[in-house]
């Protein structure tokens, strides 16, 4: 059975952490690059991973730069949606993946992959996303605009539990304490995992970045999934699917019971909604 192993690579001078797993018969699809959202990390997607690497996808899960365990630098980087799409091409750059397929989720990974592949449509083959702001009048809530505020976002990004109550917050279900140990334990080693995360969340600009990627999407001719948990209290499932109908040849798929954070909700649905997506034959 294939593994799912941990390694670290150099891309423009900056360390990215990621996860891989190459299957043991693997299929002529380009690799599947998993991406992760806010206070989130490649982590979330260990479940994901080997089931589609048991149907031949080479798949591939960074950390971003300043989240989990890649480098977090204090002056380098800029922190902005432009700075992750660019770190995003100088990764994919580093490992040698001339076309992938994106998969993204939420105010992060999500809009970030979608940003990436519209620009880089000849690079960027497939793309799917889970729970992302690429629809009209997306916007931020609460719980995580305070993130990047001054003074609060300050204390809220220091303490670890910040980390438990967006990603249980985000659709109600309990993590396991195993796993919330992992989450947690780049903001424990250091003060840098918070004070990167509220330079995230500081530059989002959600409704502005909403309206320019939905335009964007409108352009977008290769295949794409919209996949949405319906607890999500942040991006409702509705808007996000009347947004679907208004894009040429999209998919959407509803996850039933699950939350802002799919793969970390219910695993085995997301799955079950990626592999024939991956599978079909190309336009």
């Amino acid at each position: 059975m294939a593994e799912l192993i941990k390694e670290s690579i150099e891309a423009a001078g900056r360390t990215w952490f990621y996860r891989q797993i190459t299957p043991d018969q693997p299929n002529d699809r380009p690799p599947v690059v998993l991406l992760h959202g806010l206070v989130s990390m490649s982590y979330g997607w260990r479940e994901v991973m080997p089931t589609l690497a048991a149907s031949g996808f080479r798949c591939i899960a960074p950390d971003w730069i300043g989240c989990g365990f890649s480098e977090k630098p204090d002056y380098n980087f800029a922190y902005s949606p432009a700075a992750f799409g660019q770190g995003l091409g100088e990764f994919l750059d580093a490992l040698g993946l001339e076309t992938v397929v994106l998969v993204g989720q939420g105010y992060l990974g999500g809009s970030v992959a979608a940003a990436y592949a519209i620009a880089h449509p000849d690079q960027v083959r497939r793309l799917a996303l889970l729970n992302a702001p690429v629809f009209p009048d997306a916007t931020l809530p609460w719980k995580i605009q305070r993130l990047g505020l001054p003074l609060v976002g300050d204390m809220a990004c220091q303490d670890p539990l910040t980390v438990d109550r967006t990603l249980e917050g985000g659709g109600g279900y309990v993590v396991e304490d195993a796993d919330l140990d992992i989450y947690r334990k780049p903001f424990l080693k250091s003060s840098a995992a918070g004070r990167m995360l509220k330079k995230i969340v500081a530059q989002l600009q959600v409704p502005k970045q909403a309206a320019t990627l939905a335009q964007g999407l409108k352009t977008w001719d290769q295949p794409l999934l919209l996949l949405w948990g319906d607890r999500d209290p942040w991006l409702p499932v509705e808007a996000a699917e009347d947004f679907a109908k208004t894009l040429k040849g999209a998919d959407f798929v509803r996850l039933e019971e699950v939350g802002h954070y799919p793969q970390e909700d219910w695993h085995e649905k997301v799955s079950e909604a990626l592999i024939p997506f991956l599978r079909r034959a190309d336009l």
